[in-house]
């Protein structure tokens, strides 16, 4: 995982346990708008293969730079080795891809005839596929590949695709995850549904206003026969009530179908599942919605919260970066406070963690819901 919080999960996990923010007032590019983002650090700095320069985006970038920690790399080289390139799949989630390098590309258009330069490559930078395309390129891989766009669920439902073509057995391991990297179109778009704060977001409380747009990397390796000690992968659950186009419903219906769905593939109560990852906004609708969900299907019982308030919301990316910090609540024994908050929302009735707990920690909900009612519930667990 690299994020706001830093690259790899060393990073990501030490500011987590610090309860420290990545926020910061927002300076990207040309953007003139009172909110805070998180934005990754060093991603100018990154350069792709010359064979693959034309991939040469933020968003590839961001990508690259997430390949590089903590082992990953070398660990889908080892899969390949073991299963061939036919038999490794990519399923990642994007929302915006590589949209940057068009908004930059527009900027050089010619005058007289208003043509794009060209040094720009539509496929393989602002293409929603160019992220997945990218990755089968560098790792050399020939077997299926998907780039999931279902806006804020996007990255939470490739592992659902992911795992469903290990479980046909098309595929014996996948590289799965999601990437997502800040663009005017994105924060401009948002402030226009008048959804940005004007302060870092802080999901749950009483007076939150708001998101705060950041960008990430989240990657995991799905392979069917890992390691006996190994993390684990137990149920997703999906689900659409296309409600509205950007309000959930009101009492969160479809999010408790996903909730329950992903309880049932995880063979799992509500009982044994230790902690909640939110999908938690900082929204009003949002946050309200799901706290009814989450009550619906656990009470008051389980730990929650949103990291987000963190990260920042990395909207396509957010499904797989809370993945990857439930596995880490998991391997680290610890549940993350939900920052930033000065009153909690009591209409929201569910035990929500503004600091964070130490406790063994076995098995973990974690929730992304998007626009359109694009619902995903991923449930993580300890191995054995």
């Amino acid at each position: 995982m690299t994020s706001c919080l830093g690259h790899g999960l060393a990073a990501t996990t030490a500011a987590l346990q610090a309860e420290r923010s990545g926020l910061k007032p927002c300076d990207f590019e040309t953007v003139d708008i009172d909110t805070w983002i998180g934005e990754v650090e060093g991603l100018d700095a990154v350069r792709l293969r010359d064979e693959l320069f034309r991939f040469d985006c933020r968003n590839n970038r961001l990508a690259l730079l997430g390949l590089q920690q903590d082992g990953f790399e070398e660990a889908v080289f080892d899969a390949i080795q073991r299963h061939g390139p036919d038999r490794v799949g990519v399923f990642v989630g994007t929302s915006t891809a590589g949209i940057l390098q068009t908004e930059l590309a527009y900027r050089q258009r010619d005058p007289t005839t208003g043509a794009l330069p060209q040094s720009f490559h539509y496929a393989e930078t602002h293409n929603a596929y160019s992220v997945a395309d990218f990755l089968c390129q560098h790792f050399g891989l020939r077997g299926p590949s998907v780039a999931l766009s279902a806006a804020c669920a996007s990255s939470a439902k490739a592992f659902g695709n992911a795992a469903r073509m290990i479980k046909v057995g098309l595929i014996d391991a996948a590289i799965v995850g999601g990437v997502d990297s800040l663009c005017l179109t994105t924060l401009y778009g948002f402030r226009s549904l008048e959804l940005t704060s004007r302060q870092p977001c802080r999901p749950c409380d009483q007076a939150r206003d708001g998101i705060s747009i950041g960008e990430a990397a989240g990657l995991a390796l799905l392979q069917r026969d890992g390691p006996a000690d190994a993390l684990r992968l137990l149920g997703v659950g999906e689900s659409s009530d296309a409600h509205h186009m950007s309000s959930p419903h009101p009492q969160g219906r479809s999010a408790q179908i996903a909730i329950r769905d992903a309880l049932s593939a995880a063979g799992l109560r509500p009982d044994q599942i230790d902690y909640v990852n939110l999908h938690g906004t900082g929204t009003p609708s949002n946050d309200a919605a799901e706290g009814q969900a989450v009550h619906a299907v656990f009470g008051d019982m389980v730990p929650c919260s949103s990291t987000k308030a963190a990260t920042g919301h990395t909207l396509g990316a957010a499904g797989a970066i809370e993945v990857v910090i439930s596995l880490l609540a998991i391997r680290d024994g610890f549940m993350p406070a939900g920052l930033n908050i000065k009153q909690p929302d009591p209409a929201i009735r569910i035990d929500y963690l503004t600091h964070s707990r130490q406790a063994r920690v076995d098995h973990v909900l974690s929730n992304s819901f998007g626009f359109g009612g694009a619902n995903a519930s991923v449930v993580v667990g300890r191995g054995a």
